[in-house]
């Protein structure tokens, strides 16, 4: 009965993760058409509640079809609290739960991961700090994006 189950629960499971990944796309997609300063300017109004709800909540949902039903305890600390919040360590793609329930914030991330198709229009509209490894200068640039941000007032959103 169990291999039963497997046998019909893991098709129905990819096809569910891969039509909400497919949502995910298209909403940042949608977020990020012709957006102003892209990169450069933080993400405002319509643009911003629409990543922030619609992604968050895509994000639950692939977690929860995966299995995983996940149960915050406490607080979650706000923008003016903590505008640079660590998760660690960050190894796996568990983070993602991370970013689901602490309203999609800014990461940082390699500057490769931009390029990937559908994962990197997906990345690019949480507007991350790009870290290019190849870039002597990366560390110092990164270093100075997330202080800007962090001081920016509550422009930016909170960065993982």
């Amino acid at each position: 009965q169990t291999a039963l189950q497997g046998i019909i629960l893991l098709p129905l499971r990819a096809i569910c993760i891969t039509f909400i990944l497919l949502l995910a796309w298209l909403s940042a997609s949608i977020a990020t058409f012709c957006q102003p300063g892209r990169g450069f300017l933080p993400l405002k109004g319509w643009r911003r509640r629409m990543i922030q709800t619609t992604l968050s909540g895509l994000t639950r949902t692939a977690f929860f079809v995966m299995g995983f039903q996940v149960k915050v305890k406490g607080k979650v600390a706000s923008l003016p609290e903590a505008p640079i919040f660590v998760a660690a360590p960050h190894s796996s793609f568990f983070d993602a739960i991370i970013c689901a329930l602490t309203g999609m914030p800014s990461i940082v991330s390699r500057a490769e991961n931009l390029s990937t198709p559908v994962f990197g229009t997906i990345l690019s509209s949480l507007q991350p700090v790009a870290v290019s490894r190849q870039d002597p200068d990366s560390r110092k640039n990164t270093v100075a994006e997330l202080t800007r941000r962090a001081l920016s007032r509550g422009q930016w959103p909170q960065v993982v």
